[in-house]
């Protein structure tokens, strides 16, 4: 019943705004010049006087229908709250002739999870329904007191803790290149807008790749921070208490400007209960020369031919820059895996599905979740024949440790949780002495629907730089090309290669494998961007020059939705 009613409600919203709007020949000539413009545009213009806030934030709503349409983004519609918020600003600066602060007359749109004083935070969950938040989540108020606008909040996958986004609450969200396709997850209705330019900061979050799995899916930059440097209060967690990997909020965005400019924003700002280490932004200057690291395999699954050729082609753009590259051994990742499950998995999973109720449980949980039900004895055969039959050892270990714990074997976990931050630190950081590590953001550029449900270890390359707490940024790099990205038999002979029961399920398993890079041909993909801890600022500041290094002709920026959907599968 709330799950029809809200759904309802959200449509008819949606639908009557579609009814009042202008003729799409007007609406649109004029919408396109706001769409266009940056964060720091906006304001500008704004402040010269030229536009208003309420200008252009009916120019982002007219857009977000457009966005809905194609891919089911929206979930909370909060167009009124935005109509007033913008009003606000704009009898404020009349009276003034001051901005608010550097957001003035932005719109945003906000994850699900967070929560907006007397609007509903259900993560897609019917139990969380008609519960009004009572207050802002600081992530939120951190653009609000910047003159932020928010307008709309987007979907997620249940529980949040999935690569796709599909909940009972609002249903499915798909990729806007392809609706075949995932738009990644969890923070997927935030990629949506952005890609479709709907909206000009995102704001999501990630525990495990939220931020840029979407972020490589749908084609527009992320910055993971490391834990610390942004709130969580006031962000609904599918994970209550748990603090054995920590999720952490994250803008999104459609440039390198506007997500500085996010960053600059929320980074050090002090809460509503001071519980984060008040440290602001801080400029940084780069060495002339850079020296990155790189790797196309994590040692789980390697990397397909198209997010090889993502890697490839920026660092053959670095090199071209005068910065120097080199291929790493990164061998860490299955152990990094196996403590990752042995963390999150502790309780059987309860605590996440607690949320779920008499909901349908979605299938990119189904699998995951089946393994702690699993006793002991069973798994530990099963993982065995793996290793004996299949001469599998990392899904044998994957299998062995998908089990709950008990409280002295979770304190154990954490400790080595705890060490292999520090052996990664010495074995990749030191031993190569790196200033950023390059890598893809999954295997495979792209999922289609219900197709995590057998590949949830496709996140091992992401949640990777959670367990270390490394932040992470991600940069679209180019598409898809049929005709240069299948497997070859180079390929396929070549070294890298992980769990075979994995790369069989992506590669090779059944009629048509998932990945399939016909079907894929001119979808976006991206490469992550990691740093130190501590270092999320040069890790934007690196992203910056990765950013020119590819150039602009790529055509992720601003306003290029539409070029993009003519351009896309035309660049190297």
């Amino acid at each position: 019943m709330a799950v029809a009613a809200k759904r309802a409600a959200r449509d008819e919203t949606l639908e009557k705004e579609a009814q009042s709007s202008p003729a799409p020949s007007e609406s649109i000539s004029t919408r396109t010049v706001f769409i266009r413009s940056t964060a720091q545009e906006i304001v500008t213009n704004i402040e010269r006087g030229v536009w208003t806030a309420s200008q252009v934030l009916e120019a982002f709503i007219a857009q977000s229908l457009v966005a809905h349409a194609a891919t089911n983004c929206i979930t909370e519609v909060l167009f009124d709250y935005g109509r007033k918020r913008a009003k606000q600003l704009d009898a404020e600066f009349e009276k003034t002739n001051l901005l608010t602060g550097p957001l003035h007359g932005v719109p945003i749109s906000v994850k699900e999870q967070d929560d907006i004083q007397g609007y509903d935070t259900t993560i897609g969950f019917s139990s969380c329904a008609n519960k009004p938040a009572q207050f802002t989540a600081d992530f939120v108020q951190s653009m609000l007191d910047a003159g932020a606008v928010p307008f709309v909040k987007t979907n997620v996958p249940q529980t949040m803790y999935a690569y796709e986004c599909n909940n009972p609450m609002w249903g499915r969200t798909s990729n806007p290149y392809n609706s075949a396709y995932s738009s990644g997850g969890s923070s997927g209705g935030e990629a949506c807008m952005l890609s479709l330019d709907a909206s000009v900061i995102g704001l999501g979050s990630d525990i495990a790749g939220s931020l840029r799995i979407p972020a490589s899916y749908c084609g527009i930059y992320s910055l993971k921070p490391g834990v610390g440097r942004t709130s969580d209060y006031g962000a609904k967690e599918s994970f209550p208490g748990f603090e054995g990997v920590k999720s952490v909020c994250g803008p999104m965005a459609r440039c390198m400007d506007d997500l500085e400019l996010a960053c600059r924003v929320s980074f050090g700002y002090p809460g509503a209960y001071r519980d984060f280490p008040p440290v602001p932004f801080r400029d940084v200057t780069l060495p002339e020369k850079l020296r990155f690291g790189y790797y196309t395999s994590d040692g789980i699954i390697k990397g397909s031919p198209a997010c090889i050729r993502a890697v490839q082609i920026t660092i053959s753009a670095l090199e071209k820059a005068g910065h120097e590259c080199v291929e790493l051994d990164q061998h860490l990742t299955p152990e990094i895996m196996d403590i990752f499950l042995s963390l999150t998995a502790a309780d059987g999973y309860k605590t996440l599905l607690k949320g779920v109720g008499s909901d349908p449980l979605d299938s990119s949980l189904s699998v995951l979740t089946f393994g702690p039900k699993v006793p002991q004895v069973i798994r530990g055969v099963v993982a065995g024949a793996i290793n004996t039959f299949v001469g599998d050892k990392v899904m044998s270990g994957i299998v062995r440790g998908s089990g709950t714990r008990t409280v002295e074997e979770y304190h154990a976990a954490c400790l080595r949780r705890n060490e292999i931050k520090k052996r990664f630190y010495r074995e990749i950081w030191e031993k190569y002495g790196l200033d950023s590590i390059i890598t893809y953001v999954h295997a495979s550029p792209q999922t289609l629907h219900d197709g995590s449900k057998m590949l949830s270890m496709m996140s091992a390359s992401t949640l990777t730089y959670n367990l270390v707490d490394s932040p992470c940024g991600v940069v679209p790099v180019t598409y898809v090309k049929a005709e240069t990205d299948a497997l070859t038999e180079e390929w396929k002979t070549g070294p890298g290669h992980g769990s075979s029961m994995c790369e069989s399920e992506l590669y090779s398993k059944g009629k048509k494998p998932l990945y399939d890079p016909v079907a894929m041909d001119g979808m976006p993909m991206g490469v992550q961007i990691i740093g130190k801890l501590w270092e999320d600022e040069k890790v934007l500041a690196i992203m910056r020059v990765v950013d020119a290094a590819l150039g602009k002709e790529r055509g992720f920026a601003p306003g290029s939705w539409e070029q993009r959907l003519k351009n896309r599968g035309r660049t190297e």
